[in-house]
């Protein structure tokens, strides 16, 4: 076996042996790359050039300020009177609840970008509602963890962010735009599936529906929904760039959960600020070991030889769609999201490319897909979220949830094989 060879078998087994061994990924990351490295000859202060290069980026920025923003908000009263506005406009139907879980995580996934967060902060207020009122346990963490994906499609999402600088030269704002038709295909299809499940076991419905009240919770909330607005606007109308928007968008999120809505003071706004540089230490951990990793994979020629070996198995462009969505599955089974997509990106956006799937449709897929993997074991951190918030045991929240994994899945294909759906809104306004 050449060097060459030897060095790249070095780096990915010692990377899923370290990945099944259940080490940190960051660590995995890094120390595979490492072995990789010494095997090479090469001097590991690579290793710290890497690191430096791989978050020294102005458009990365814009993540520590997205997150800052999901916080301030999630933290300031906001989730409240999300809830409340979309019962307003849902509430009425066949398992009322069900389906105000569902839109309020669109309402706060437009906040947070955070799945994570959405099921955490969401969660802890409906599901004790819905049991409540007469739902069950599981159902009601199934699907307040798959309505919480949601937030990863719907702008703005600091993973899209990431997707566009492993991608290089995708637009964040055409990526802003490309997530709200998906966000909202996939909402519609889990309300369907809620409301089939809640015809079948009589689930309750809530008060009748009242435009009025739907005014008021509008005007309610509305200080909140405009953050979500001045982020897409001021990046597709080309008045910030996604950094600058995101920077106002937390100076903006400041005032109104102080200022506003009352629900910080400022000894709350540190606090949250804490927690913000906790989440963002991780965040750009796995940023700058993933860039070392991707040195490995690029310098190795990895990303043309995996082409090269998915394409020589079909010249079938349908299979070869489908291929790229299993190993985004698979990997998302294994992986946090963030190294999916800085890990992924350079070796399966060029097969993405070559069989006529454009790079933005390609990252709404891969978000979509590495969302499903938050919610599948043995490392799916939603999933574990959920399970801890409503105190069900994780194996029947797996079972509760594989109706709703359907749809997400015929979603996913959708979204696979129909463009316009991603492609509509960044081609619009482009």
């Amino acid at each position: 076996m050449s060097q060459e060879g030897m060095a790249i078998l070095i780096l990915l087994v010692s990377f899923i042996v370290m990945i099944f061994l259940r080490f940190p990924i960051a660590y995995a990351v890094a120390l595979s790359s490492m072995f990789c490295l010494l095997s090479q000859g090469l001097p590991l202060t690579t290793i710290c050039q890497q690191m430096v290069k791989g978050i020294s980026s102005f458009s990365l920025m814009a993540v520590p300020f997205f997150i800052t923003m999901g916080c301030l908000m999630g933290s300031g009263g906001i989730s409240e009177k999300l809830i409340a506005l979309a019962n307003a406009c849902v509430g009425w139907m066949s398992g009322g609840m069900a389906m105000v879980n569902i839109v309020a995580s669109y309402f706060f996934g437009g906040i947070s970008g955070s799945a994570a967060a959405d099921t955490a902060s969401l969660g802890s207020i409906l599901i004790p509602m819905m049991v409540d009122q007469g739902y069950d346990d599981d159902f009601s963490t199934a699907v307040t963890i798959t309505s919480s994906c949601e937030g990863l499609l719907v702008p703005p999402s600091h993973n899209m962010v990431i997707y566009a600088m492993s991608a290089g030269g995708v637009s964040v704002g055409s990526l802003f735009l490309a997530g709200y038709v998906p966000g909202a295909l996939l909402a519609i299809s889990l309300m369907v599936g809620s409301y089939i499940i809640s015809k079948k076991r009589k689930y309750p419905k809530g008060d009748k529906f009242s435009l009025k009240n739907l005014g008021k919770q509008f005007l309610i909330s509305f200080w909140a929904l405009a953050a979500v607005i001045i982020v897409v606007v001021g990046v597709v109308g080309g008045w910030f760039t996604a950094t600058e928007s995101a920077a106002v968008a937390v100076i903006y999120s400041l005032i109104v959960s102080v200022f506003i809505y009352k629900g910080l003071n400022w000894k709350g706004v540190w606090e949250v600020l804490g927690q913000c540089v906790d989440t963002l230490s991780i965040v750009l951990i796995l940023i700058s070991t993933s860039s070392i990793f991707g040195y490995c994979l690029t310098t190795l020629h990895v990303p043309d030889l995996a082409a090269k070996a998915i394409i020589g198995l079909t010249d079938n462009p349908i299979i070869l769609a489908l291929l790229l969505n299993l190993i985004l599955l698979v990997l998302g089974c294994i992986m946090d999201m963030a190294p999916i997509i800085l890990i992924a990106t350079p070796i399966l956006l060029p097969i993405a490319t070559s069989i006529g799937i454009d790079p933005i449709q390609f990252g709404i897929m891969m978000i979509l897909n590495c969302g499903i993997g938050l919610l599948t074991p043995p490392v799916g951190a939603v999933l574990f979220i959920g399970s801890a918030v409503s105190k069900v045991k994780m194996e029947r929240v797996v079972k509760a949830t594989l109706p709703f994994y359907a749809c997400m899945v015929i979603v996913l294909m959708l979204l696979t094989f129909i463009p316009e759906i991603s492609l509509f809104l960044p081609n619009l306004f482009k």
